[in-house]
This record gives C-alpha cells, structure tokens and sequence, in this order.
C-alpha cells in the first residue's frame, strides 16, 4: 500500500509538473503543444486508474476521513477535463462530451464527501436537470445576470487571493498540517468555481456545433468522384471565373468546317493587342457623343420641335414698310369676321334643342 502511494504520488507529481510547462506555453496551436497536451491526460488517467487500484475514495468516508495528503487526488478529474477542453481535435463535440463528464465526475466526488457549498450544490443540481442549457446565472433577466456574474467574479478574486496567501510561505506548509490541509480544500474550491464556468462554456459551444451544418458522409469510391463542379461538367481546360468570359463561352469544337462553312459564330481581330485592350474595360455601355452632339443631331432630323413656352403666346411686331404681308393679315382678319357673322356661335349644335 506504501509503495502504490509512493507511486501514485510520483506519477501525480509529473502531472502536474507537465500541466505547469503547457501553462508556460505562449502559443497553444501547435501540433508540439497538442502532443504534450496528450501526454500530459495521459499521465492524469494513469493517476486515476491508480487511485481506483487502491480504492482510495469511498462514498461511505467524509472529508475528515481523507489524509490532507489525499485531498490533492479529489482534482484528477477536474485536470482531466480542463485539459480536454484545451483540446483542437476535428472532432471537438467528442472532446467537449469527454470534458463535460470529467467535470460532473469531479463534482460529483466533492458532492460525496460534502465539500460542495450551498450554492454549488444548488449549481450542481441544475446541472444534472438539464446538462446541456446549463448557466449559472439567468438566462431570461438581463439585471439578476448581470448581478450573479458580478458576485462570482468577486468570489472568484477572494478565492484567488486565499490561495496566494496560503502559498507564499511553503515551508510553513511542509511544518503546518493544518495549514497545508486548509490550503488543499481551499484549492478545491476555487477548482469547483471554474468548473461550473466551464460548464457553461461547454454547453454554450456544444448549442453552437449543433447549429453547423453536418459533413456529408464519406463515398466508397470518393478517389473516383470528381473533385468539383468544374471536372463534373467536363471544363477542366483553361477554365476562368470571369463573369463576363469570352463570346465563344460554351461554344467548343471547330470554327470550320472541312468545306470551309462556319460552324458557329467568331471574331476576327487584327492584333492581340486589340484583344487585350478588351480585358480592362468597363462594365457598362461608355456614350459615344456629348448632349450638344446629340441635340444638334436630333435637330438636323427633325426630330425637335421649336418655340413653345412663354415666348410662343408674344406675336411679333408688324413690319410697316411690308404692305403685301399687311395686306394679307387684313384679308385674313376680314374673312374670319365674314365667317363668324355667317356662323354664330352654338349655330352647330341642334342636337339638344326642344
């Protein structure tokens, strides 16, 4: 039993020394840092399987039944899974499941020896009602959320402040049973505060995979499929994706014919350099003439009418020395007044009279 403790402790001790050197890390994207990511779970389910081994926890003891020294093993199973969270697998929904029951496994563990507070046993129980809407604060009032979550951060800090406390004197823990005992459930409650908060996060990532579309299923014969659209219509050859393509655009085989007969439509141009200037062009129709131009052209055919508008109701003063054009306009007047004694007005209109 000495000796499994001996080692139980040894392999939790390297643990945490490889938990500590992937806290160090800078950048957690790399395919290094997911190595010793792997290796480093590994080593905590060792531990875990060891503590099975021995039977070191059991729902029959309280905490005062626990060694201060066994306390530190009640966290494999929250390492495990803040672990497991950190995790870039393409199957992230199967690392954050893992991550999820990892972290009620811990709770649960707690819940067994009573170390849960009030509050966190009530957070526990929400959680086992519905695992995956869980949230620690509420999700219909705007203000009891925003008052939980400022409540949490602050407990949070005074927890944060505990344990920087309790460890700034190590010796003094090696010495002080007490001290060190207290600073083991100390971290076990700061552990359980974190716990609960990724919770929430899994199940706020878990609701947003489940609105991604799913992948389509793999194909037997998938090397025999054609990689795109463009293969599948058989337009792997100098193929563009211009919108505007070419006025021969899916028009292929010969201009020709063997007689000499053209066989669909085509341009002849007198330079490539006449066909280059077609490639920066414009989208639209440029004007070919200005608006000057274009009135002076309508004008020439006829097609604008002259005069109207105010102007038009002025006649132009009579000309004295032109006697044929007066004698002319006096002709005119003296007949429409012959016409207008001949015809009254209304003289036309017989249909309405009795």
């Amino acid at each position: 039993m000495a000796e499994e403790g001996n080692s139980l402790k040894a392999l939790y001790s390297s643990a945490e020394t490889k938990r500590a050197e992937l806290e160090a890390a800078i950048n957690s994207n790399t395919p290094a840092y997911q190595d010793k990511l792997a290796a480093a779970i590994a080593t905590y389910e060792k531990c875990l399987r060891l503590v099975d081994q021995v039977a070191l926890f059991s729902d029959n003891e309280s905490v005062d039944d626990l060694s201060s020294n066994n306390i530190q093993y009640l966290l494999i199973h929250y390492r495990i899974a803040d672990l497991l969270q950190r995790q870039t697998a393409a199957d992230r929904k199967t690392a954050l499941s893992q991550a999820q029951s990892s972290y009620a496994q811990y709770l649960k563990s707690l819940d067994n020896y009573d170390l849960l507070s009030a509050g966190d046993a009530r957070l526990f129980e929400r959680y086992r009602e519905s695992p995956n809407t869980f949230s620690t604060a509420s999700t219909t009032d705007p203000a009891a959320r925003r008052e939980t979550k400022i409540s949490r951060f602050r407990e949070e800090k005074e927890m944060r402040q505990k344990l920087d406390h309790l460890r700034r004197n190590p010796t003094a823990l090696q010495n002080d049973d007490e001290m060190y005992r207290r600073l083991q459930l100390a971290q076990l409650a700061y552990c359980t505060h974190q716990a609960f908060q990724s919770l929430e996060s899994i199940a706020q990532e878990m609701h947003i995979l489940s609105l991604a579309p799913r992948d389509p299923p793999p194909s037997s014969n998938h090397s025999d499929q054609p990689r795109d659209m463009r293969e599948r219509g058989g337009r792997t050859d100098n193929y563009s994706e211009r919108l505007d393509g070419p006025l021969s655009a899916g028009l292929t085989g010969p201009i020709l014919s063997p007689d000499g007969r053209p066989l669909r439509p085509f341009t002849l141009l007198d330079t490539r350099t006449r066909m280059q200037q077609g490639v920066f062009r414009p989208d639209h129709s440029l004007p070919t003439m200005t608006i000057d131009e274009y009135l002076d052209e309508e004008r020439r055919r006829g097609g604008m009418i002259e005069g109207g508008g105010a102007q038009s109701g002025m006649s132009p003063e009579p000309d004295e020395d032109n006697l044929e054009k007066a004698d002319a306009e006096t002709m005119k007047a003296r007949a429409w007044d012959e016409y207008t004694e001949d015809n009254p007005k209304g003289s036309g209109n017989t249909v309405n009279r009795g």
